[in-house]
C-alpha cells in the first residue's frame, strides 16, 4: 500500500503547477519535490490532500447497527451486519484513506521549513508555523481513525497500527514495518496535539490591535495586517487550537473505554479534563446551543453563513457544497420520492423517553404500547418519521400501516421502510423532489458538534468523579446531562424528576448518559462506534413496527450476528500478507 501511496504522490506532484509552469515546461518536463522551496502553492497542495481525506459525507454506518437498517437487503452494511463482516471485506475500515493522508502530511511536515512562503520574515514563520500545526493536528485525528477501526488485541496485548512519522520512498525498508501498541499510539496523537497547540491560534479570526499578536511574531515586526493575512478568517475551516482539543478529547474518550483502556495510562480523568478544556473555551454548561437539535434543517442560518463560518453548534465542518437534494433523495419516503434508505429500528424508537424524562419500561412513565407515539421525548418527532407524521415540503402525511394503502408503508415495494420507520434527521424538508417542481437546499456536514464534546465530559466525568463531582471543574456529569434534557423539552412543565431521582446512582446514570448520546448524535456515525469501546453485544436483534387494523406489532426485521472478538476490527488481510502483521484475535 505504501509504494502505491508514493506512486499516487508523484503523480500529483508531477501534475501540480502553477500557471507560469503550463505555459513555460520545465527543463524535461520532470518536476520532483525539490521545486517545492520556492512554490508554496505547490507545497500546500501536500497539505490538501490531507484535508480532501476528511469525511465528507454521512456514512449510516448505524445500518450495521441496532439502531437502523437498509431498505437496500444488499447494501454493505446489511452485509456487513449479517455474517460478511471480514478482514478482506470491512466496510468501515480506515487503514487506506488514513495511511494516505499521513503520507501526504508526512511530506509537507519533511518540507515545511525548507519553503518560502513570503519574503517578510513574521510572514513567513507564521506560515510555516501554521502549516506544521496544520499537519500535526491532522495527523492526530487519522491517527484516532486508525486506532478506533483497526486497534485490538493480539498476542495477548492491545495493539494499534504501524506509527509513520516520516514519508515513504521508494527507500524504505518495509520489511522492519510493525504494528506499535495501542498505547504509542495515543501518546503519539498526544504529541501531535500539543505540538498543533503550540503552533495555531484558538480561532482563525481576524484581530484588531497589535496587542493580539503573539510575541514570537511582534518580536519579528509583524503588524496585524500580516498577522491576518496569515492567520485570520480567510482560513476558517482549517485545522486549529480548538479543532486539536477537540480531537484529543474524542481520541481520550476512545482510551478510557472498557474495550481500549487495556495496558493504557489514558484514565476518565483525562478524558473528562480533556473535554473540559474544550467546554470551558465555549462557556462551559451555560455554551449549549439553545437551537443545538436541528442545527442541520434551520435553513435561515444555513442559507446565510458567511465564508467558513460556522454555526454555534458546529465546532469544526467541512467546506459547504452548492445546493443539493442527494441526501433527501436517499432518505425520504417513496411517496416523496425518495429511496427510503435508512430505516430506524423499534430498538432505536423504544430508547426515546417519554415527555416526563421516564423511560418507557418504567413503572411512572405512562406508557400506552397502543399509542407508542404520545407524550414522547420531542426529539422522537424531530428525528423519525412514524406513522401519521408530515414531512416534506407540504407536510404530507406518511402512512407506514401495511394498510395504509400508500408506497410508504411496510414493505410494499422495493423502496418502502422495513421497520414502520423512515429517517427524518439531517434533512432540509423544504427540499421537493417531485418531478414537477424539483429544488435544492444547501446541506452542512459538520466533522465535530459541541454536543459531542458535552456528551464526552458527561461520560467521562461520572466514571472518573459519579454523577455529581466535577474534579475540579465548574459543572458536573449530571450539570451536563440535566441542560441536554432541558434543551429536549423533556419534563417542560416541571423538574425532571427521573433525572433527579438517578443523579446518586453512578450505573443508572452511565445507563442514562449512553443512551442520550445514542439519541443525540443518532445517525452521524457513532453508534457503531460506541458500541464496540463499550464493549456492549453488537448482535441485538433489528425489530421493527407493523402495523395493521390500528395495532402494534413488534416484528423481527433483521438479525445482527457478530461475534464477541468484533468488538475490535480487523487488520486488511492485504496488509497482512504484505507485511506479516499481526492480526487481531478472531481475524
Amino acid at each position: 500500500m505504501y509504494k502505491k501511496i508514493l506512486f499516487f504522490v508523484l503523480v500529483v506532484l508531477a501534475l501540480s503547477s502553477c500557471e507560469k509552469d503550463f505555459l513555460e515546461p520545465a527543463i524535461e518536463n520532470n518536476r520532483d519535490l525539490n521545486d517545492i522551496q520556492d512554490e508554496p502553492a505547490f507545497a500546500l497542495g501536500l497539505l490538501y490532500n490531507g484535508y480532501t481525506r476528511l469525511p465528507g459525507g454521512f456514512s449510516f454506518n448505524e445500518m450495521a447497527t441496532d439502531d437502523a437498517v437498509s431498505s437496500d437487503e444488499d447494501n454493505t452494511y446489511s452485509n456487513m451486519a449479517t455474517g460478511q463482516w471480514a478482514s478482506n471485506f470491512n466496510p468501515v475500515g480506515q487503514w487506506q484513506n488514513s495511511f494516505s493522508a499521513i503520507q501526504y502530511l508526512n511530506l509537507m511536515l519533511s518540507k515545511a521549513d525548507t519553503v518560502t512562503y513570503a519574503e517578510n520574515p513574521a510572514v513567513n514563520q507564521m506560515f510555516k508555523d501554521r502549516t506544521k500545526g496544520e499537519v500535526y493536528g491532522l495527523r492526530a485525528y487519522f491517527m484516532h481513525r486508525l486506532l478506533e477501526a483497526h486497534g485490538g488485541m493480539a498476542g495477548g496485548q492491545l495493539l494499534g497500527v504501524p506509527i509513520m512519522l516520516e514519508p515513504q520512498d521508494a527507500s524504505t525498508d518495509f520489511s522492519s514495518f510493525q504494528r506499535a501498541t495501542f498505547e504509542e499510539g495515543m501518546q503519539q496523537i498526544y504529541s501531535d496535539i500539543e505540538k498543533a497547540i503550540d503552533l495555531l491560534p484558538l480561532d482563525s479570526e481576524d484581530i484588531g490591535s497589535e496587542s493580539e499578536i503573539p510575541d514570537k511574531y511582534l518580536n519579528m515586526d509583524a503588524d496585524v495586517n500580516d498577522y491576518n493575512r496569515v492567520l485570520g478568517k480567510t482560513n476558517r475551516l482549517r485545522m486549529t487550537e480548538r479543532i486539536a482539543l477537540a480531537i484529543r478529547s474524542r481520541a481520550s474518550l476512545l482510551a478510557a473505554s472498557p474495550a481500549f483502556n487495556q495496558g493504557t495510562t489514558t484514565t476518565w480523568e483525562d478524558a473528562a479534563n480533556y473535554a473540559a478544556d474544550v467546554l470551558d473555551i465555549n462557556g462551559g454548561v451555560g455554551g449549549l446551543t439553545p437551537d443545538g437539535l436541528t442545527w442541520y434543517n434551520d435553513g435561515g442560518v444555513i442559507d446565510n453563513l458567511t465564508a467558513g463560518a460556522n454555526p454555534s453548534e458546529i465546532l469544526w465542518r467541512t467546506n459547504m457544497p452548492g445546493p443539493s437534494s442527494a441526501l433527501e433523495e436517499q432518505l425520504y419516503p417513496p411517496t416523496l420520492f425518495g429511496d427510503g434508505l435508512v430505516n430506524p429500528t423499534q430498538n432505536l424508537v423504544s430508547s426515546f423517553p417519554m415527555a416526563n424524562g421516564f423511560p418507557i419500561d418504567h413503572m411512572e412513565s405512562g406508557y400506552d404500547a397502543s399509542n407508542p407515539y404520545t407524550n414522547r421525548d420531542p426529539r422522537l418527532m424531530e428525528f423519525i418519521v412514524v406513522n401519521g407524521s408530515q414531512m416534506g415540503p407540504f407536510d404530507e402525511t406518511i402512512i407506514t400501516a401495511v394498510d395504509g394503502g400508500t408506497n410508504d408503508g411496510l414493505n410494499i415495494v422495493e423502496s418502502s421502510t422495513r421497520t414502520g420507520y423512515y429517517l427524518r434527521k439531517l434533512l432540509r424538508e423544504d427540499v421537493n423532489l417531485d418531478p414537477q417542481s424539483v429544488n435544492q437546499q444547501r446541506h452542512i456536514n459538520p466533522l465535530i458538534r459541541y454536543t459531542e464534546i458535552y456528551l464526552n465530559y458527561a461520560e467521562a466525568a461520572n466514571e472518573a468523579w459519579g454523577p455529581e463531582g466535577t474534579g475540579g471543574n465548574a459543572y458536573s456529569a449530571y450539570d451536563v446531562v440535566r441542560a441536554i434534557r432541558e434543551r429536549a423539552g423533556l419534563s417542560a412543565n416541571g423538574g425532571d424528576t427521573y433525572l433527579e431521582s438517578i443523579k446518586g446512582d453512578q450505573d443508572a446514570m452511565r445507563e442514562l448518559i449512553r443512551n442520550e448520546r445514542r439519541l443525540e448524535l443518532s445517525f452521524e456515525g457513532f453508534r457503531f462506534w460506541d458500541l464496540r469501546r463499550w464493549n456492549e453485544d453488537l448482535s441485538e436483534m433489528a425489530l421493527g413496527d407493523r402495523i395493521l387494523n390500528g395495532n402494534h406489532e413488534i416484528i423481527p426485521v433483521e438479525p445482527r450476528l457478530y461475534s464477541e472478538y468484533m468488538i475490535y476490527g480487523p487488520i486488511p488481510y492485504s496488509e497482512i500478507l504484505k507485511f506479516g502483521f499481526t492480526q487481531n484475535m478472531g481475524w
